[in-house]
């Protein structure tokens, strides 16, 4: 995934130095090296490896580090929990990575990019001290839902106008009440077209749902997708451009951080918007916040347990 991020960045032009940090340099040596030879074609960019000295004075760190879903067995369509299975793993990474990466830039904003992004990014403040971190949430949600719907309807991705909040994972709350095409609500588009709305949601939402799954069963790791997102929120907080994506962040109202559309700029994320949604969606978005609660209540919890038995 790190890799991924790399060279969509590289792509964009985000930045006029990347650098690559990994437990296993001479990994990060080499995947540096081998963009940097292309990455010549492409306006100049200095991306080589490094160590967490190295990222003093970045704008934006991104945390890739951890175990990804088909290592960490969080590939079951089935599972309630989803990438939720990661967490205690992954966070054994981040007590360990955070805190150095903080020591060499305190003045970064931290991304979160490791599954599961929502819960982490909650301990990544924690960890930090400060409240410059989000996650990349359901950003890639969103734009699989929008291209699910766009394939389905024939037109192109930018056309649709649909939104995922909550939990990046299996509580992801797709608000279908305000989806447009054009401008026209989905569901009157399946009713001009003799399609069951109810069976057309149901199809999209299980795409959207299992997309990571279904690539990852092909391609054995979720990483390109996600690798554009990350360079696309990169860019916006280095050029304080104030777009609007759905970012996750600390919420104060649901006692978590999740994803709502927020506005994203150089101090990560400036301010966040509440959309309009169904009494249904409401009460689901309060489900998914509740999930996320339980399971950062449950890594505190072992937390505790931990520092108790080294007492």
């Amino acid at each position: 995934m790190g890799s991924a991020c790399a060279m969509a960045m590289v792509h964009r032009s985000v930045a006029r130095e990347i650098v690559l940090v990994d437990r296993d340099r001479p990994r990060a040596a080499a995947v540096a090296t081998d963009i940097r030879y292309g990455a010549a074609l492409l306006p100049h960019v200095d991306i080589r490896d490094g160590d967490f000295a190295d990222l003093a004075g970045c704008d934006v760190v991104m945390i890739t580090a951890g175990v990804n879903e088909k290592a960490g067995g969080a590939t079951d369509r089935s599972d309630p929990h989803g990438r939720l299975r990661l967490l205690d793993v992954n966070a054994g990474v981040f007590e360990e990575v955070v805190p150095a990466v903080v020591s060499a830039a305190p003045g970064a904003v931290l991304l979160v990019v490791t599954d599961p992004p929502d819960p982490l990014a909650d301990l990544t403040r924690q960890l930090a001290g400060h409240e410059y971190v989000l996650s990349t949430g359901t950003v890639i949600d969103t734009l699989r839902l929008r291209v699910e719907i766009a394939r389905r309807f024939g037109v192109a991705p930018d056309a649709v106008d649909a939104l995922v909040v909550g939990e990046h994972g299996v509580s992801e709350v797709m608000l279908w009440s305000a989806a447009r095409v054009g401008g026209a609500p989905v569901a009157d588009l399946c009713a001009r077209r003799g399609l069951q709305f109810d069976r057309f949601r149901s199809e999209v939402e299980e795409a959207v749902k299992f997309a990571n799954v279904t690539i990852i069963e092909g391609n054995n790791a979720s990483q390109h997708g996600i690798g554009l997102v990350c360079a696309r929120l990169a860019q916006a907080i280095v050029r304080d451009e104030r777009i609007v994506l759905p970012v996750a962040t600390y919420q104060k109202t649901y006692g978590v951080t999740l994803s709502l559309p927020s506005v994203i700029g150089a101090p990560g994320v400036v301010s966040v918007f509440e959309p309009a949604m169904s009494d249904t969606e409401r009460r689901r978005l309060q489900f998914s916040a509740a999930q996320l609660r339980a399971a950062v209540d449950a890594l505190g919890a072992r937390g505790d347990t931990a520092r108790n038995e080294a007492a």
